[in-house]
Parts: C-alpha cells; sequence; structure tokens
C-alpha cells in the first residue's frame, strides 16, 4: 500500500519507495543534477502509529562513494507534507562526513539521488537539527567573520603612524587574518563545529 510520497518540482509525483528495513524506506531520484525543491508526503490511506513520525533524509548520487544521508526535517500526522529546498546541499555534502552515513544499511554506490524516510519516535525527531540549518549557519559564519575581518582592518595603521598610547592594547593584523582563516577552515570542515 502507498502511505508515501515525494514531488520532485516539475515531476510527477513518486510513490513507488522501497522498504530497506522494518521502518526505514527508499525513493529513488533520477537525474538528479538539476534538483532544487522537493515535497514529501503521507498519501493518507495509512495513518503512521501514534506517536511516530518519518525522518526525512537526503543523499546526492557520488560515483565514488556510498549514500551520506543529511536530515531534512520531517512528516507526521500531524504535519503530512513538508516541501525541503535541497539545491544548497549539494555543497554542504560535498564538505563534510555525516555521521548519519549507514542510517539507512550499506547501499550500494548510486549514481542517482535518494530520499530515505525512517518512522521513528516523534520525539527522537525533534532533537535532530536538519543540514538546511548547517547551511545556514554556514553562510551566516562566512559573513559575520568576513564583516569583522574587514571592520577590524579598517582600523590598521602602520608602525610608524602609531601613538604611544599606555591605555591601549594592540593586536597585530597578521593574527587577526590567521584566526580568520582558521575559522573559517573549520567552519567548512563542520558548520556545527562551534556547538560543542
Amino acid at each position: 500500500m502507498n502511505t508515501m510520497g515525494v514531488i520532485v518540482s516539475g515531476r510527477l509525483p513518486q510513490t513507488d519507495f522501497q522498504q530497506v528495513g522494518q521502518s526505514q524506506f527508499l525513493f529513488n531520484i533520477a537525474d538528479a543534477d538539476n534538483l532544487n525543491h522537493i515535497v514529501v508526503f503521507l498519501t493518507g490511506t495509512v495513518a503512521l502509529p501514534d506517536g511516530m513520525a518519518g525522518a526525512v533524509y537526503f543523499s546526492w548520487p557520488d560515483p565514488s562513494a556510498p549514500p551520506n544521508w543529511q536530515y531534512l526535517g520531517h512528516i507526521s500526522n500531524s504535519k503530512p507534507s513538508a516541501i525541503f529546498k535541497i539545491s544548497q546541499l549539494k555543497k554542504l555534502n560535498e564538505m563534510q562526513d555525516n555521521p548519519t552515513s549507514n542510517i539507512f544499511g550499506s547501499q550500494p554506490i548510486s549514481h542517482i539521488a535518494q530520499i530515505g524516510i525512517s518512522i521513528e519516535p516523534e520525539a527522537n525527531i525533534m532533537q535532530q537539527t536538519p543540514s538546511t540549518s548547517a547551511t545556514s549557519y554556514l553562510q551566516f559564519g562566512q559573513k559575520m567573520l568576513e564583516n569583522f575581518f574587514n571592520f577590524a582592518s579598517s582600523f590598521a595603521v602602520t608602525q610608524a603612524q602609531m601613538v604611544p598610547n599606555p591605555t591601549e592594547t594592540f593586536v597585530p593584523l597578521s593574527t587577526l587574518q590567521t584566526w580568520y582563516t582558521n575559522f573559517q577552515r573549520r567552519l567548512q570542515q563542520n558548520p556545527n563545529f562551534w556547538k560543542s
């Protein structure tokens, strides 16, 4: 029975999922290069068990590696559909390792995108942070770093221009440049590193 479906923007709905575990389901999405938005929905034919929801994951095709799952959000009986912007996730997928890479078991290397839905207790799902939030953190962090560096650099003076002031502390601009470079590298490797 088709209880779930997926709509890729500009395409017909898909309800042809594969069950790959007791509560894990996969949708294969062909021609993934031009994907921008997807909708995941419950068809309404059968409700999810009480207290359960569907955690929605997405994996870009990578011809040299097994799927790397990125959490998008969830669907539930009270939220039977959700739309996700996935165009930003490709860059995020290329920049970080993902601890949920084996959530749907060991799948063969794929040349098509996949959407995975894992039926889990809704309370557990609500604790997760969508990958799209990580993309927003990355973009915010980069803009904040650039703004701070530009602001601080606007006050730079050469050593010859410095006026002695015993109450002022000076930091070499090269120190700020090193910090900026290191922080940006860490942010690109893991947009959530600042949470730990």
